[in-house]
């Protein structure tokens, strides 16, 4: 495609997306496209300001403010996460990832901070999604549901997590997502407050990120999109409506994918990575993350073995705090270094700190599994100039 506009234009509206927005920076040169509408019946045009439901590109947020609470003093990255969930202190792994769920055996060693940031403590989605150990992942505790009003409070949350044994030994394998809801009930009791006042205080208003949050009120309503999935019949089927399941604060602000925001709201967070924690994207200022911290952030803490059994989710990729890195030129865009992470409901953000580069797509059709669909292929083909 020749600009962005007409990437994105193709595949909307008579495509399988009812709108998008796109972003692709390369040093001090930004583009931004909306394209589309915000509602399948065409009423609402798609706005720069549109928001959305951003699902699992609340990841690399989420790891940013454990990062903070290391800098202050409050964690450490090799700590036992005991002292602050009691509920893992002694948990149990099942003999095999095939085994019933009352075959258990001792967990081997702690599970730390490490564990969770990495997301190797033992909890989470493995290539099969049928093994007993993770169907409970999906029936008792709503992992990957979005529907965040569905889901208990974190105490009640970790209680019922507590009585769900691990698949692998912490620090064994690579799982996809609880250890980012974990990691989001850490930092609230660490901090002694909510999780969503704490993203706010510490991330949100020093960014200017003004329309992130884990609702969204009344006022903003106009801007916030439907959310839709593919009909097995053709067409869209709608999920959630601008007053559904966003419109109050849930009972559990899920620290895996529970945020809603816009294309300029992450861009304003991935510049802040890129200029090594300062706000605004540029040196000054006071810091929001050391350097070193963004440095482990976007590092990849796999093993060969790890990021080869979860190729499922990562492709030439491995895994940093909160996000993929990108480790292998398997495809244009997999370029090294490259640290972000995609969306269930049809969002990805990404940001290469060699370059300077960010790519930030949002739309607002679920995806259907985990391999990204045709249109983030041919967005991320653009943004690598391919």
């Amino acid at each position: 495609m020749s600009n962005l506009h007409d990437l994105l234009e193709k595949r909307v509206g008579g495509g399988p997306a009812p709108g998008a927005v796109g972003l692709v920076a390369r040093g001090d040169r930004v583009e931004v496209v909306a394209v589309g509408s915000a509602d399948a019946d065409g009423r609402v045009p798609m706005g720069r300001d549109s928001i959305f439901r951003i699902a699992s590109m609340t990841k690399p947020v989420t790891a940013a403010a454990t990062m903070m609470l290391i800098e202050d003093g409050r964690l450490a990255l090799g700590e036992p996460v005991r002292q602050w969930l009691p509920e893992l202190a002694a948990p149990k792994v099942v003999r095999t990832p095939a085994s019933p769920v009352d075959d258990v055996v001792p967990a081997e060693k702690v599970i730390t901070v490490d564990d969770l940031l990495t997301s190797r403590a033992g909890y989470g989605f493995p290539p099969n999604f049928s093994l007993p150990a993770v169907e409970l992942l999906f029936g008792e505790l709503k992992q990957g549901d979005l529907q965040p009003r569905d889901i208990q409070a974190p105490d009640a949350w970790m209680a019922t997590l507590s009585r769900i044994p691990l698949l692998h030994q912490p620090g064994e394998e690579w799982l996809y997502n609880t250890c980012s809801d974990i990691l989001g009930v850490l930092i609230a009791r660490v901090a002694a407050r909510p999780l969503p006042e704490f993203l706010a205080e510490r991330l949100f208003e020093p960014l200017g990120m003004a329309d992130t949050a884990f609702a969204v009120p009344a006022r903003k309503a106009d801007r916030f999109t439907s959310y839709y999935r593919a009909a097995p019949a053709g067409g869209l089927q709608l999920l959630d409506a601008p007053d559904g399941q966003w419109s109050s604060m849930p009972a559990f602000p899920s620290g895996a994918g529970g945020l809603v925001s816009t294309v300029d709201d992450w861009f304003a967070f991935a510049r802040m990575l890129l200029a090594e924690g300062h706000p605004e994207g540029t040196p000054g200022g006071r810091r929001l993350l050391s350097a070193e911290s963004v440095r482990l952030m976007t590092t990849d803490h796999l093993t060969p073995a790890q990021r080869q059994r979860g190729r499922l989710f990562l492709e030439g990729q491995g895994w940093g705090y909160g996000g993929s890195v990108d480790v292998e030129a398997i495809e244009p865009w997999n370029v090294p270094g490259r640290y972000g992470w995609l969306g269930g409901t049809g969002t990805a953000g990404h940001l290469t700190p060699a370059t300077g580069a960010v790519s930030i797509l949002l739309t607002q059709l679920a995806m259907d599994g985990p391999t990204p669909p045709p249109l983030m292929r041919e967005f991320w083909r653009y943004a690598a100039g391919a």
